[in-house]
C-alpha cells in the first residue's frame, strides 16, 4: 500500500507518525487534498530500540496502514513507506529526505512527537541541507487536554507536584463532573471507594475481540518474520486497530464494565487479565480515540444514572488527571528524568522478567500475562512486578525499558513517570509522595495469587517464606538514609525498630540469600 500517485511538486508534505493517527492533527489541518501529501513511514528504528512486544509493534503498524487508508478514503494523498521496502532508510529523518527528493515539496509540516528523542530529530530538520529553501512547520499536539504551558505555569515554584491538586485544576478547566463550581458528590476523589479485591464468583466482561483484517494478516506475518527473537506472543491478535473499532471496544466498556470498574479497579485475579478494565489506553496513545470525548461519555453515562460516580470518577482520574499529569511531569523534567536515580538502584534486571521462570505466583501471573496479552492492568504493573523491582533494588533505567518494551500502550511520555517516578520512586519524591513498596500482604489482600504459591505469604523469613515480606524490610533498612525523613514512612520506621535484633537479622539473611540466588541465575529458581 504505497500510495503515491504522480511524483509531480506538491505543495505541503505533512508527516504523520504512528502514534498520531487523528483525523484532526494538527499536522493534517488546513490541508489542500489536492496538492498536498501525507507521509507515513514504518522503519526499523523505531521497532529496535528497545525490544518491543510482538504484538505491540503488530498493532502499531496495522493501525498505521489503517489509518492510511482511512485517509485515502479521505481524499488525501498518501505517500506510505513499508518496513520491507529495500530501500527504506530506517529512520523518520532518513525517510523524510526521501520524500522531499521525491516531492520536491514548498514546505513541509509535522506534530511535535511525543518522545524527546524524536521531537530533537524533528527540530533538526529545519536545517538539514534538503530543507533548503523549504520551511517546516512544527506545530503543537493539541489532541492532550493540558496544554505544556499551562502545565509548566501550574507547576511554578511549587516544592510538590502532587498529581491531585493538578487533576483538581482540570477538573475546573474543562468542566466534567462539576455541578457549579462544585466536584459532583462534593468530593473531588472517591479513591477509597475503589479499593475492593476481586471474587472469582464475578462476572467478568470481555473486551470485544477483532478479527484481523487482510492488511493486519499481513503485519502479523512480517511481525512474526522479522522479530522472531522478540518478546511476546503475537497470536491471538484481537487487537482494533481502526477508529470505528476502538470507539465499539470503548462503548463495550462503557455499558458492561464501567459500572463496576470502580470497585475492582486495584484487584487482581487469577486467569482474569481483564477484569473491568477498559483496556483503551493503546487506541488513546495512538490516536485512534479523543481523551476528551472518552471523559465526557463516561460522565454522561453518570449523568443518566447508568454508571455509580465512584466509578466514573476514577475512571476519568486515571486520564483527565493522571494521564496528562504525567505528560506534563516528562516535558517539565527531559531529558535527564531517564538517568534519575535517587536510591542508587544498581542490580540488572534479572531475566525472569523476560522468561516469567519464577516460585512466586504473582510475578509468574503479571509476566505471563504480559507475554501473552502486551497488558496488565495498573496495579500489576506498580504493585507486583514494579514493586519487586524496586524492592531488589534493580536499577530504574533498565526497569523503564522493560515496561517500554513489553506493554502496548506504552510510550516513553507516559511510561517513564509511571516507572521512574510512581514505581521506583527514582525521582526522588517529585512525583509520588512514598515509595510505593508493599509486603507480600498488600498482594495477598488484593488477589488471589498468594493461594497457589510455592512460598508462604504468611512467613516472614527463611526459604519457604514470600519473598516480598524480607524484602520489604530490608528495602527500607538499606534505604534509610534517603527515606527516613519520609513522613508517611514514619510508622514503617517504627516498626522496624521495635523488632528484635534476631529477627533483623533474619530478615537480612533471608534478603541477602535470595538477592545471591537472583544475581547468579536470574530468578529464584535452584
Amino acid at each position: 500500500m504505497t500510495l503515491r500517485g504522480d511524483m509531480a511538486k506538491s505543495g505541503t508534505l505533512r508527516f504523520v507518525l504512528g502514534d498520531q493517527l487523528s483525523p484532526g492533527l494538527s499536522a493534517l489541518r488546513g490541508g489542500d487534498r489536492k496538492r498536498d501529501v501525507v507521509l507515513m513511514v514504518e522503519v526499523a528504528e523505531e521497532t529496535t530500540y528497545v525490544p518491543h512486544h510482538r504484538k505491540k509493534i503488530a498493532f502499531i503498524l496495522a493501525a498505521m496502514r489503517a489509518f492510511a487508508r482511512e485517509l485515502e478514503a479521505d481524499g488525501w494523498r498518501v505517500d506510505y513507506v513499508r518496513l520491507a521496502d529495500p530501500v527504506n532508510t530506517g529512520s523518520f529523518s532518513g525517510e523524510l529526505e526521501r520524500a522531499v527528493g521525491r516531492w520536491d515539496p514548498e514546505r513541509v509540516a509535522a506534530t511535535e512527537a511525543g518522545e524527546w528523542r524524536v521531537l530533537e530529530a524533528q527540530k533538526a530538520w529545519a536545517d538539514a541541507p534538503w530543507m533548503e529553501g523549504r520551511t517546516l512547520d512544527l506545530s503543537p499536539d493539541d489532541r492532550f487536554l493540558c496544554p505544556e504551558a499551562f502545565f509548566r505555569a501550574w507547576a511554578g515554584e511549587r516544592k510538590g507536584l502532587r498529581m491531585e491538586f493538578f487533576y483538581r485544576e482540570m477538573r475546573r478547566r474543562t468542566g466534567l463532573l462539576m455541578d457549579g463550581g462544585e466536584p459532583c458528590g462534593g468530593r473531588w476523589n472517591f479513591d477509597a471507594e475503589n479499593r475492593k479485591p476481586a471474587r472469582a464468583d464475578l462476572f467478568m466482561p470481555r473486551p470485544p475481540r477483532f478479527a484481523p483484517s487482510a492488511d493486519t494478516r499481513e503485519v502479523l506475518e512480517l511481525v512474526a518474520a522479522r522479530f522472531a527473537d522478540h518478546f511476546g506472543d503475537i497470536k491471538p491478535f484481537w487487537f482494533a486497530v481502526t477508529r470505528a473499532d476502538a470507539e465499539t471496544a470503548f462503548a463495550h466498556f462503557l455499558t458492561e464494565a464501567l459500572p463496576r470498574f470502580g470497585d475492582y479497579q486495584d484487584a487482581m485475579l487469577e486467569g482474569e487479565p481483564f477484569l473491568y478494565h477498559a483496556v483503551i489506553a493503546l487506541y488513546l496513545n495512538v490516536g485512534l480515540l479523543s481523551p476528551l470525548e472518552v471523559c465526557q461519555r463516561a460522565e454522561a453515562e453518570y449523568r443518566a444514572g447508568r454508571a455509580p460516580l465512584n466509578a466514573v470518577e476514577g475512571f476519568i482520574r486515571q486520564i483527565l488527571g493522571w494521564r496528562e499529569y504525567v505528560r506534563g511531569i516528562y516535558w517539565l523534567t527531559m531529558p535527564g528524568y531517564l538517568d534519575r536515580n535517587a536510591l542508587a538502584a544498581s542490580r540488572p534486571l534479572p531475566s525472569l522478567y523476560w522468561s516469567g521462570e519464577t516460585r512466586m505466583a504473582c510475578m509468574a501471573a503479571a509476566i505471563g500475562q504480559t507475554k501473552a496479552e502486551a497488558y496488565a492492568h495498573h496495579i500489576q504493573r506498580l504493585m507486583v512486578t514494579g514493586n519487586f523491582a524496586l524492592l531488589a533494588g534493580i536499577a530504574p533505567r533498565q526497569v523503564h525499558e522493560w515496561y517500554l518494551a513489553v506493554y502496548a500502550d506504552a510510550f516513553e511520555w507516559v511510561e517513564a513517570p509511571n516507572t521512574i517516578g510512581m514505581s521506583q520512586f527514582a525521582d526522588g519524591g517529585l512525583l509520588g509522595s512514598k515509595p510505593y513498596a508493599a509486603s507480600g500482604a498488600y498482594i495477598d489482600r488484593m488477589s488471589d495469587y498468594c493461594g497457589g504459591c510455592a512460598y508462604d505469604v504468611a512467613a516472614k523469613t527463611g526459604p519457604k517464606a514470600c519473598p516480598f515480606n524480607y524484602l520489604y524490610w530490608d528495602f527500607l533498612a538499606r534505604n534509610r538514609t534517603v527515606l527516613a525523613g519520609n513522613a508517611r514512612l514514619a510508622t514503617a520506621y517504627r516498626t522496624f525498630d521495635r523488632l528484635d535484633e534476631k529477627r533483623r537479622d533474619a530478615i537480612a539473611e533471608s534478603a541477602h540469600a535470595f538477592l545471591t540466588r537472583l544475581d547468579a541465575t536470574g530468578s529464584d529458581l535452584d
